[in-house]
């Protein structure tokens, strides 16, 4: 297809693949004529109510269609999109919409219940709703309005198209900027590697803003694949649908397998639809994956990915080898390296361990205002630094040993220990506190937080705990809280975070 910008996608979409069943959400189905119907509609409402090209709107609801029309919306009226985690607080939600100048929000209603200091700092706030509270119009609003269709709009493959925020080893999270050709190639590149096409069901509850869900979302707007698109993940009605749309492709992360595989309607569903099934967002343990591909009787396919890359960076083709515990091999027209952790631009041999790096066309722009933190990530060569330690081996396929930043991967979410510790930090009662992680068996990784107390303190995890979850997003917040005398750390004073996990051992 010719395609220069997301802003194109629904339309040309509707012309390929017109009255063929695109999306299904709580029991609606959705053609790609009416999808495309739908975008041009919100997109002139939003073009109407003021949003103009190059501004940027954030988009913070939950999975639903009204978010997959707001996404091609926003960029057929010209603007940048900004999709943000739908766990994250009132706080952290105005700190990302000052940060990059949103404009406008599209959010569901009840995500921004007394969340006055994010609604102040936007001219549009447009409310997933049946009803608008005062301030805000409802999505209804954009879609029956009376605005003039808009025209087609010029916008070049490597301007700005979405605005994606990450969590900040510096305590806030950073903004990393995609270009439309980087998502679009990303979208592209992950179809042609596991062959998606018209002829799938994709079943996925992966969370919209999330890179691993967009790129579930452009296999359907671009090659036509059907999405049947969850809320929330409920294993027994995940199962159900399996049954019920005769899916042949399963994306999730590994705590959904788990989770389906102990579900008691597993026994009972038919999955003889089933084909393939692909697995991201953290690591799987290789006996829990033949768990998973005997239960289901298909292969499961590792991936990995990031939010600096769009999408996907490595996988394994469907028609080739799919070696369990590997990540896979670069996308195509993209490259994987592997270079010294003290030295970004030497290469190691394969087989050595060091820093996963990325270079080709789907790497970010940079991160949104923060010149250092771009600087840090993406080298002069064109490299992106992963922050991950991996090791390539000779047949391309990468195996990711450890990870080179402080990072904690739970349920799939990325949490870094320094926004847990900037918050802890402002409590009266903490003087110190540093942040490591333990070994879950469903989440693979919790955060622990431990807190050297002031003398008077209370002592008091319960409270301590409600403070976090006032303050964090809930899969932020630590799952345990230890009070202790002093924490490791270097002749400098650094926390030494790999010493906190001998010490959550006391």
């Amino acid at each position: 297809m010719d395609i220069t910008h997301l802003g194109q996608a629904a339309r040309r979409a509707a012309e390929r693949f017109g009255d063929k069943d695109a999306l299904v959400f709580e029991g609606r189905i959705f053609s790609f004529t009416e999808l495309s119907d739908l975008v041009e509609r919100a997109a002139a409402g939003l073009a109407a109510a003021g949003v103009g090209q190059g501004d940027i709107v954030t988009l913070y609801a939950g999975n639903s269609w009204e978010w997959i029309v707001s996404y091609y919306a926003i960029a057929r009226a010209g603007a940048v999109i900004n999709p943000i985690n739908t766990m994250l607080t009132p706080e952290e939600v105005a700190f990302v919409v000052g940060d990059c100048g949103a404009s406008a929000i599209i959010a569901s209603v009840d995500k921004l219940a007394g969340a006055t200091a994010v609604l102040d700092k936007v001219k549009l706030a447009v409310a997933i709703a049946a009803q608008a509270p005062e301030g805000m119009v409802t999505f209804d609003d954009l879609l029956t309005g009376d605005a003039p269709a808009l025209p087609e709009i010029e916008v070049e493959a490597a301007a700005l198209s979405t605005i994606c925020y990450t969590s900040g080893t510096t305590g806030h999270p950073k903004g990393a900027m995609q270009s439309h050709r980087a998502v679009l190639t990303n979208g592209a590149m992950t179809a042609q590697m596991q062959m998606r096409g018209p002829g799938d069901t994709v079943i996925s509850a992966l969370p919209c803003p999330h890179v691993y869900a967009n790129v579930v979302m452009q296999s359907m707007m671009l090659f036509g694949a059907k999405l049947v698109l969850h809320a929330r993940f409920d294993p027994a009605a995940f199962l159900a649908d399996i049954a019920a749309h005769k899916a042949t492709v399963i994306d999730g992360v590994p705590t959904m397998y788990m989770f389906m595989l102990s579900a008691p309607e597993l026994a009972t569903t038919d999955l003889s639809s089933l084909n393939r099934a692909y697995v991201g967002g953290q690591t799987m343990p290789v006996a829990t994956m033949e768990r998973v591909e005997a239960a289901f009787g298909i292969p499961l396919i590792e991936l990995w990915g990031m939010t600096e890359i769009a999408g996907l960076g490595t996988t394994h083709p469907l028609y080739g080898r799919n070696r369990h515990g590997s990540i896979g091999v670069a996308l195509p027209y993209c490259e994987v390296r592997i270079a010294d952790t003290e030295d970004p631009e030497r290469v190691l041999p394969n087989g050595e361990a060091g820093e996963l790096q990325v270079r080709g066309p789907i790497t970010m722009m940079g991160y949104y205002g923060n010149e250092e933190g771009t600087r840090s990530t993406l080298l002069p060569s064109g490299w992106l630094r992963t922050g991950d330690v991996a090791i390539k081996e000779d047949d391309g396929c990468v195996f990711i040993v450890d990870r080179l930043k402080d990072m904690i991967i739970t349920g799939g979410f990325n949490v870094y220990p320094a926004e847990i510790e900037r918050v802890l930090a402002s409590h009266p009662d903490v003087t110190l506190c540093a942040v490591g992680k333990r070994a879950d068996e469903i989440k693979g990784e919790v955060a622990v937080a431990f807190i050297v107390p002031t003398r008077d303190a209370s002592r008091d995890k319960e409270a301590m705990l409600a403070f976090c979850r006032e303050h964090l997003a809930s899969y932020k917040c630590p799952r345990d809280i230890r009070f202790v005398e002093d924490v490791p750390k270097t002749s400098t004073g650094k926390i030494m975070r790999r010493e906190l996990y001998r010490l959550d051992q006391d």
